[in-house]
């Protein structure tokens, strides 16, 4: 069993690792299918998401950032409604201290923040006050500039420094050591080889002290892997969400729940045989 202790409860799956499903309340995220509403939110409940990701804001290669505002209308409505029907964990992909804190109001559960804490020095002394988990990602520059410099000498190296120099500055503003969760930001500033070595060594991050969060649903990497089109990596994603679980990955972020959650129970059968 495995568990995540948020603000006022704990929540525990059997599973090998949670599973978050993605609700982009956005018109450009790069999956047309992640795009959605109650609909969608409601149908990754009933398929087994043990989580979900709201975002406003694409985040995806060459992507603008949105204003506060925008975001706000964009997620509060979704937030009440997804709050009518279920408690699920909610966590919310954002980067702004005032958008946060409008879907904490609302019933929000945890921070997924691309910035690391970076982008508004408000966030994380909302997230110590507010006992939340917070997700680190690494990334390099924005979306619109990132995969213009791809290079690393050493890039788990070089990621695990950055995660370190984040979760400190994370402990100094007073979030509990237990509420810090990791991602190394595959896709984000790296090329397709240094993605597949974070995927290979994700559970070895930051001395294995923290829990790792992999997003890697249909991304480029397995474009690249298999030369398929984003609409057709269902199955290198599950390969990669696999391997990134027997790694030691805590969470897989995903667009496809049901078969993320079937593929999950089939490795812990065929793990705990005799």
């Amino acid at each position: 069993m495995i568990s995540l202790k948020l603000k006022n409860r704990t929540v525990t799956t059997e599973d090998p690792a949670f599973v978050m499903a993605i609700v982009n309340a956005t018109p450009d995220s790069f999956w047309k299918e992640s795009r959605g509403g109650i609909e969608l939110a409601l149908k990754a409940i009933e398929e087994g998401a043990h989580i979900l990701d709201l975002g406003a804001e694409s985040t995806r290669p060459g992507s603008q950032y949105v204003s506060e505002e925008e975001e706000i209308k964009r997620l509060i409505p979704l937030l009440k409604e997804i709050r009518r029907h279920s408690d699920i964990p909610v966590s919310i992909d954002t980067r702004k201290a005032g958008v946060f804190k409008a879907c904490l109001e609302e019933g929000a559960d945890i921070l997924n923040d691309v910035s690391a804490l970076e982008d508004d020095e408000k966030m994380a002394g909302l997230c110590a006050r507010e006992e939340v988990p917070v997700i680190l990602m690494h990334k390099r520059n924005t979306p619109d500039k990132m995969q213009l410099n791809t290079e690393y000498k050493d890039v788990f190296s070089e990621v695990e420094n950055y995660l370190y120099s984040r979760i400190e500055y994370a402990l100094k503003q007073g979030i509990s050591s237990d509420k810090i969760i990791l991602d190394p930001g595959i896709g984000f500033g790296k090329n397709a080889q240094d993605n597949c070595t974070l995927i290979k060594k994700c559970g070895l991050l930051c001395g294995k002290k923290y829990p790792v969060l992999m997003a890697l649903s249909r991304k480029t990497v397995i474009g690249a892997l298999t030369g398929r089109e984003v609409e057709d990596r269902l199955a290198g994603t599950l390969a990669a969400d696999l391997l990134a679980v027997q790694s030691g990955a805590f969470m897989v972020r995903v667009h496809d729940v049901k078969e993320t959650v079937d593929s999950l129970k089939v490795l812990k059968g065929i793990s705990e045989a005799r």
